[in-house]
C-alpha cells in the first residue's frame, strides 16, 4: 500500500476526454438495450396484472335561492354559514350518513364478478344471473363469495366456503337454495359456455361505505368559489358514476331539509300548543253554554263586554309572552347540548331578536368547522382547543343575551299582570252570576285569540317551508369514464425506459468502478513512471496453455505478430552499447503470460539474424518443454546441481536455426539456492560468448524470490502485465523492485491487450517529465489497419458473442 500511495502522489497530469466517456458508455449498448427491454417487459407485466382504477367527477353549485312564495311572507331559513360554508358542505358530502343513504339508492343487494385467468372483475351494472332473494336477514346472512359454474339446462354448480370448509354442490334452476341463513333462487340464464365462471355475493349498504369513502373527494374548484367538484375513484367506472350521482342527489335533498328545519321546528312547536288550546277552547265554549242554560242568562252587559275584551287582550298577550319563554328555554337547552344546526324555533308576536340570530349563526358555523377539523386533528390538538374556546365564548354571549330577553319578557308579563289586576277589580264589582259569566267568556276569548294567532303562525310556517329551495344545484352529473387514471400506463412505460437506461448505464459505471484489473497502457501510465516497452495484442484464437507455440512466427500476418515485432524493435534500443544482451522476463504472479512473451520475443529476435537462447529459469512451474514438445528430464537444474554440462542442456529448435533453448529440468527441492549459486552466473557468462541475446524466463517475482539474482545480473528486465488479468497493484511492483535494487533497466510489456472501450481510460495522460531517467517508446494499437488486407486472421468479436459481453 505504501508503494501504491507513492505512485499515486506522483501521477502525471491528466485531462478528461468527454468524447471518450460517451464512447465508453456506448461500448456496451446491448447491456442498456437489454435492461430497457427487461424493464419494459416488467412494466407490461405489471400493467397486465394490476387492476385499473377509474375516476369520474361531478360539480355542485352552492347558492341561496329565493322562491316566489317568499314574496308573500318572510321566509324563515337557516342562516348563512359564513367562511367555512364550503368546508362544512364537503364534510357533509363525505359523511358516512349521506353515503349510506346514497348507496341505498343503488341496486346494491347482489354483486356479480367475472372470474378470469389473471383477475376477477366486477360486472356492475350487468347482472349475468337472475337471482331472487327469498330469505335475507341483514344482520345474519351469508357474506362470502359464491362461485357459479353452468352444467346443463337444468343444473349448475355452486362452490363456496362455509365454516372454514370448501363446499361444492349441484343445484337446479328455479329451486330454493339455502346457504347458511340465506335463501334464494337462480333462474335459467340461457345458454352459457361451460368454461364461463361467475361469482356473486350478497351485500348490505354498509359493505360499500369504505369503498365509496376511500375513493371520494370533494373540494372547491377555485379559492372563494361557490362551485364544488366531487370526484369518485373506483375500479368500476359505472359504479363510480352512479354512486357519485346518488351522493349529489341526496345532498340536494339533505340541504333542502336542513333549510326547512327551522320552519319544521316551528310547526311542531305550534302543533303541540294548538293541541292543548283546542281542547281548552272547546271546553270554555261548552262551559259558557252550560252556564247560560243553568243561570238563564242570555248575554252579558256592555260594561261586562268591555271588561271581557280588555281582559282577553291582556291575557292573550301574556300567553304569547309565555310561549316565547318556552321557545327561549328550548333554545337554551339546544345551545347547552351543542346541537348541530342550532336554529331559533320561531319569532312569536313579531318580536325581533337579530342579536340572538347572529350569535346562533356563528355558533352553528363554529360547530360545523370543528366537525371538519376533527377529520384531520385529534381532540387534544391546538386548533381544536382554539375553536372550543371560541364556541364557549359565543355560547356564553348567546345565553347572556337570551337571559336578558327573558328578563324583559318577564317584566312585560308583570306589567300585564298589574293591568289584569285592575280589570279583575272591575269585574269583581259585577253581580255574582254576571261575574261568573264574564270569567267564562274571558277564558273562551283568550284561548280563542291565542289559538287563532298560533294557527296563523302555523300557516305562515307551512308556506315558508313550502317555499324553501335547496341551496345546491347539480351543474354536471357524473359520467362513466372508461380511461383509467391508475395505473398510469404512459408514466409507467416512461419510468421503465428511464429505469432501464439507468440500470444499463449504472452497470457500466459499477463494473468500471469495481474493476480491479489493468486493461490498457493508460492505466499503467497513471500508476507507475516505469516506461512501457510495448503492447502485445491478444491472439485472436484460443491458445493451448500446454502448447504455446511461437505464434508470432507461425502467424506472421496477424496484428499479434506485428505487435510482438514492435516490442522487438523497441527492445533493440535498450542496452544498445552491449554486444550481448541478457534479458530477464518476469511478472507479479503466474498466468500473466511471461513465458508466452519470452517464447515469441525469442522467436522474432531469431528472425533478424540474432543468435538467441531461451532459458527456462522458472524451476518450480516451467512450461517451456511443452511449448517445444521436448522432454524435461535434463535441463537447467541438472547443470546447476553439477549433474550436466552446458553442452548437454542446450537444445536446438527444429524450425528456427538461430533459436536454442534450455528447459528447466526436474523440479529441485531448493530452486532459490540453485539460482543464487555462482554456477548460474558462470552459465550466463559462457552463453554470452555464443549468443547475441540470452532470454531468461524467470519465476513470478511477486510470489518467490527466485528471480532476484537473475534480475540483478540482467541488462534488461521486462515486467509482463496481462490485460484483464493483472491487478492495479501489479503496476507498482517494477518500480518497487527498481528502487530497492537501484535498477534503471526495467520496462513493462502489456500482454494480451484487446480493444475494449468499457475498461479504457476516459482521460488523456500528459507527462510532466518529473522522472528524468524514464524513456518512452513507440507502440501502436493498430486501429484502422484491420481492413488493409494484410492482417488476415484478426477478426473482431461480434457483440452477440457471449465472450465479449463482460
Amino acid at each position: 500500500m505504501e508503494e501504491l500511495e507513492k505512485v499515486q502522489r506522483k501521477l502525471p497530469n491528466q485531462e478528461i476526454d468527454y468524447f471518450k466517456i460517451g464512447k465508453i458508455l456506448l461500448s456496451r449498448w446491448y447491456w442498456i438495450a437489454l435492461s430497457v427491454i427487461i424493464a419494459s417487459a416488467i412494466s407490461y407485466t405489471y400493467l397486465w396484472y394490476t387492476p385499473k382504477t377509474y375516476a369520474t367527477s361531478g360539480t355542485l353549485k352552492i347558492e341561496e335561492k329565493k322562491s316566489e312564495i317568499s314574496d308573500l311572507i318572510t321566509v324563515m331559513t337557516t342562516p348563512e354559514r359564513g367562511p367555512s360554508k364550503i368546508q362544512s358542505i364537503t364534510s357533509v358530502l363525505t359523511s358516512r350518513k349521506l353515503i349510506l343513504t346514497a348507496i341505498k339508492d343503488l341496486d346494491y343487494r347482489i354483486s356479480f364478478y367475472l372470474s378470469g385467468r389473471v383477475r376477477t372483475t366486477e360486472s356492475y351494472p350487468q347482472k349475468p344471473l337472475d337471482i331472487n332473494l327469498v330469505k335475507f336477514d341483514s344482520l345474519n346472512f351469508f357474506h362470502s363469495i359464491i362461485t357459479f359454474k353452468p352444467i346443463n339446462r337444468q343444473t349448475f354448480n355452486l362452490s363456496y366456503k362455509l365454516n372454514g370448509k370448501d363446499i361444492q354442490t349441484n343445484c337446479n334452476y328455479d329451486k330454493l337454495i339455502f346457504i347458511g341463513n340465506t335463501g334464494f333462487r337462480i333462474k335459467y340464464p340461457g345458454a352459457i359456455p361451460s368454461t364461463t365462471i361467475y361469482q356473486f355475493r350478497f351485500n348490505i349498504p354498509e359493505d360499500f361505505i369504505g369503498r365509496v369513502q376511500g375513493g371520494l373527494y370533494a373540494g372547491e374548484t377555485a379559492k372563494n368559489s361557490n362551485i364544488i367538484a366531487i370526484q369518485e375513484t373506483d375500479s368500476n367506472p359505472q359504479f363510480a358514476a352512479d354512486v357519485l350521482n346518488a351522493i349529489m342527489n341526496e345532498y340536494v335533498i339533505f340541504d333542502r331539509n336542513q333549510k326547512a328545519q327551522s320552519a319544521s321546528q316551528m310547526i311542531d312547536f305550534i302543533d303541540r300548543q294548538l293541541e292543548y288550546l283546542s281542547s281548552e277552547v272547546k271546553g270554555s265554549e261548552n262551559s259558557i253554554e252550560k252556564y247560560k242554560k243553568k243561570s238563564k242568562i242570555l248575554d252579558v252587559t256592555t260594561a261586562s263586554t268591555t271588561s271581557i275584551t280588555k281582559a282577553a287582550e291582556v291575557e292573550s298577550n301574556k300567553s304569547l309572552l309565555k310561549i316565547q319563554l318556552i321557545a327561549l328555554d328550548q333554545l337554551i337547552d339546544q345551545i347547552n347540548k351543542e346541537k348541530n344546526n342550532v336554529t331559533l324555533n320561531f319569532n312569536v308576536g313579531g318580536t325581533n331578536m337579530p342579536s340572538i340570530e347572529a350569535l346562533v349563526s356563528r355558533l352553528d358555523n363554529l360547530i360545523s368547522e370543528r366537525s371538519s377539523l376533527l377529520a384531520t386533528y385529534n381532540a387534544d390538538s391546538q386548533p381544536i382547543q382554539n375553536i372550543n374556546q371560541s364556541i364557549l365564548q359565543i355560547k356564553t354571549s348567546a345565553l347572556n343575551n337570551i337571559r336578558q330577553i327573558k328578563a324583559g319578557i318577564e317584566k312585560n308579563i308583570q306589567y300585564l299582570d298589574s293591568q289584569l289586576g285592575q280589570i279583575n277589580s272591575t269585574i269583581a264589582a259585577l253581580p255574582s252570576a254576571q261575574r261568573d259569566m264574564v270569567s267564562l267568556q274571558r277564558d273562551f276569548e283568550i284561548n280563542d285569540k291565542v289559538y287563532s294567532f298560533l294557527s296563523e303562525k302555523k300557516l305562515e310556517a307551512q308556506i315558508s317551508r313550502a317555499g324553501i329551495l335547496p341551496g345546491a344545484t347539480i351543474i354536471e352529473l357524473a359520467q362513466p369514464n372508461f380511461n383509467p387514471v391508475s395505473p398510469n400506463e404512459h408514466s409507467i412505460h416512461r419510468t421503465a425506459i428511464i429505469l432501464g437506461l439507468a440500470i444499463g448505464l449504472g452497470m457500466i459505471v459499477v463494473i468500471r468502478v469495481l474493476n480491479p484489473y489493468i486493461y490498457d497502457k493508460e492505466t499503467i501510465e497513471s500508476l507507475t513512471p516505469i516506461p512501457i516497452l510495448g503492447v502485445i495484442r491478444k491472439f485472436p484464437d484460443e491458445v493451448d496453455e500446454n502448447n504455446k507455440q511461437a505464434l508470432a512466427v507461425s502467424k506472421p500476418k496477424s496484428i499479434f505478430a506485428e505487435s510482438v515485432r514492435a516490442v522487438r524493435t523497441n527492445l533493440s534500443f535498450l542496452a544498445s552499447e552491449k554486444a550481448n544482451k541478457v534479458i530477464c522476463i518476469t511478472s507479479e504472479v503466474a498466468g500473466e503470460g511471461k513465458s508466452f512473451v519470452a517464447v515469441n520475443l525469442s522467436s522474432t529476435l531469431s528472425l533478424i539474424d540474432k543468435k538467441v537462447i531461451l532459458i527456462a529459469a522458472d524451476l518450480r512451474r516451467s512450461r517451456l518443454h511443452k511449448t517445444f514438445q521436448v522432454p524435461n528430464d535434463t535441463g537447467l537444474t541438472n547443470y546447476l546441481a553439477h549433474q550436466a554440462e552446458i553442452s548437454e542442456i542446450i537444445l536446438h529448435s527444429d524450425n528456427q536455426p538461430n533459436l536454442d533453448f534450455i528447459v528447466s529440468g526436474p523440479v529441485p527441492p531448493n530452486p532459490s539456492e540453485l539460482l543464487h549459486s555462482k554456477r548460474m552466473y558462470t552459465l550466463v557468462e559462457e552463453l554470452k560468448k555464443k549468443y547475441d541475446v540470452i532470454m531468461i524466463d524467470t519465476a513470478p517475482i511477486g510470489l518467490v524470490s527466485d528471480a532476484i539474482p537473475l534480475i540483478r545480473m540482467s541488462d534488461i528486465n521486462v515486467f509482463v502485465i496481462r490485460s484483464g488479468k493483472s491487478k492495479f497493484y501489479a503496476a507498482t511492483v517494477p518500480q518497487r523492485i527498481s528502487q530497492e535494487y537501484q535498477l534503471d533497466n526495467t520496462v513493462i510489456v502489456l500482454n494480451a491487450f484487446e480493444e475494449d472501450l468499457l475498461h479504457s481510460r476516459y482521460y488523456t495522460t500528459k507527462f510532466t517529465g518529473e522522472y528524468t531517467g524514464s524513456r518512452y517508446y513507440y507502440y501502436s494499437d493498430y486501429s484502422g489497419y484491420e481492413g488493409s488486407g494484410y492482417y488476415l486472421d484478426d477478426e473482431k468479436k461480434k457483440w452477440w458473442n457471449p465472450k465479449r459481453w463482460f
